[in-house]
């Protein structure tokens, strides 16, 4: 795991084939475009390499001045999921945020896919109680954010569509 934001040159095309390898729905034709500004001066880029290939990062920009990160994205390649790599590099992000002065670490996951009970739901409605009974449904990462010690604390209703909801997740960094 390290800094790859000074490494530009180097890691541009990796990133952005990446990204649209992880996120085709999001990234299929802007992958270099979003790769560029994720590793853009002010923003942190951390990465995991094998045999000098990257296959996984984090990123995150400051927001609330220093005390606020949002943590965007996470991506591992497929061929090296459930090896450890994204705790690695969550880890090694809280650790390097907390240092810049970091109180909390958020992060929006989307359910576009009806990965979650809280897809198709009317979540203006009795809006905790769903998110208090979320279950899988599909494949969705909420499960993995809970596992590094994210909790969720919001929903943006319909925010990818109707029935397409963001789920926001946060964490605690450095106690008062």
């Amino acid at each position: 795991m390290g800094d790859i934001s000074r490494k530009k040159d180097r890691f541009l095309s990796p990133l952005a084939a990446l990204l649209e390898q992880t996120f085709p729905q999001a990234y299929k034709n802007c992958g270099e475009e979003e790769a560029d500004a994720l590793l853009s001066p002010g923003r942190v880029a951390l990465g995991a390499l094998a045999g000098g290939e990257l296959v996984g990062f984090v990123g995150a920009m400051p927001q609330y001045g220093q005390t606020g990160w949002e943590l965007h994205p996470l991506l591992v390649a497929p061929a090296w999921q459930r090896r450890g790599i994204g705790t690695r590099l969550v880890a090694a992000l809280q650790q390097w945020v907390a240092a810049r002065g970091c109180c909390c670490l958020y992060l929006g996951c989307d359910d576009e896919f009806g990965g979650t009970s809280l897809a198709g739901a009317d979540l203006y409605r009795d809006t905790w109680s769903q998110i208090e009974n979320i279950r899988l449904t599909g494949d969705h990462p909420y499960p993995f954010y809970q596992k590094q010690g994210f909790s969720i604390v919001g929903v943006f209703p319909d925010a990818n569509g109707p029935g397409r909801p963001d789920i926001w997740m946060a964490k605690r960094i450095i106690s008062e």
